[in-house]
């Protein structure tokens, strides 16, 4: 173990740092079942406040009828009761800045509602800036720069998984906390515009940032595909930027409905068919795991890593649970005041 806490080291619980699915009790115990002890889920993409908060309603529920499979994690210290306990912590994220309706005030009130983590941008342009498929990225906003300064102040985790270099690179400079580019990969490993170049994830390592390295198979291509593969593509990721800095973000969907990637890619903002992430000209073996939501599949990943050499045992656990433990147990709590 190098700069991280520590916490959770031996456990053999897995935090995963993106998730977009639909959960149930069903889905939380194979999710725990399969080692996985803390998530970041998405409560929306293009809702609006009102439509997040419907979504933040059905997780209180869900926790309230099954709290003892299932804690929302508001702190740090909430994953660690989680793993102690038998339980999965929820950590409430979204994948857009659209539940904010452009009000600063309303972050506070979405703090104090539990979610912990926001993406600034989704696959468009918004208020605060760019996303990674915009044609010119026009950087942070006004708006964006002090979206940024209430997220910090407040304890708000901020997430650049869509956003676009140039935003991503301002917001990275204008945050005075770490921040988490939490399911993307190094755009050198894995060409790909959701994936970062060199000056952003050089930024984002320098000022304690976490990047959660992604199997996804739009943005991993041919890593995806295997167990070893899989492996050698965090090891590679730890190569490029130090063990303190690399984590995972499966973007995993589990459970979704039949018309959850149409949303995610168009939403509400256009009448013709978008692609996301998806590249048809690059063919992935329908064997990739990713695609097989055995939950196991995570904890092989990281034996692999060990078995193989990649990492020592100390190093595998950090990249998977230590240190997005450590950078919520930073970011979660407000700023200090002075």
């Amino acid at each position: 173990m190098s700069a991280g806490d520590g916490r959770g080291a031996g456990t053999g619980a897995v935090i995963d740092g993106l998730q977009c699915g639909r959960y149930d009790r069903a889905l939380l115990e194979r999710l725990r079942d399969g080692g996985v002890g803390a998530v970041t889920i998405t409560a929306s993409f293009w809702e609006d406040a009102l439509e997040t908060m419907d979504a933040l309603t059905k997780w209180n529920d869900l926790a309230r009828e099954h709290p003892d499979i299932v804690l929302i994690a508001r702190t740090g210290d909430d994953i660690d009761l989680a793993v102690a306990t038998d339980r999965v912590a929820v950590v409430l994220g979204t994948q857009n800045s659209s539940l904010f309706n452009d009000r600063i005030g309303f972050i506070e009130h979405f703090w104090n509602m539990g979610v912990r983590v926001v993406q600034l941008t989704y696959n468009t342009q918004n208020a605060i800036g760019s996303s990674c498929y915009e044609p010119r990225d026009t950087g942070l906003s006004r708006f964006g720069h002090e979206v940024v300064e209430e997220m910090n102040r407040i304890g708000m985790l901020i997430d650049l998984s869509h956003v676009g270099e140039r935003t991503s690179f301002e917001a990275i400079e204008t945050s005075s906390r770490p921040v988490a580019i939490n399911h993307a990969n190094a755009r050198s490993i894995y060409d790909h515009p959701r994936n970062k170049g060199a000056d952003v994830l050089s930024a984002l390592a320098e000022r304690g940032g976490v990047l959660g390295v992604c199997t996804y198979n739009n943005i991993a291509g041919s890593w995806a595909a295997s167990l070893d593969g899989s492996a050698e593509l965090i090891a590679r990721h730890v190569e490029l930027l130090g063990v303190d800095h690399v984590a995972y973000g499966s973007d995993l969907d589990p459970n979704a409905p039949a018309d959850n990637i149409p949303w995610m890619r168009q939403g509400r903002w256009s009448r013709r068919e978008q692609h996301g992430a998806a590249r048809p000209e690059v063919e992935v073996p329908p064997e990739a795991w990713i695609d097989n939501l055995d939950f196991h599949k995570f904890g092989e990943v990281r034996e692999r890593l060990v078995e193989r050499g990649l990492l020592t045992r100390a190093e595998a656990e950090q990249v998977f649970f230590g240190n997005w433990r450590r950078l919520y147990g930073e970011v979660f709590e407000p700023a200090p005041e002075g």
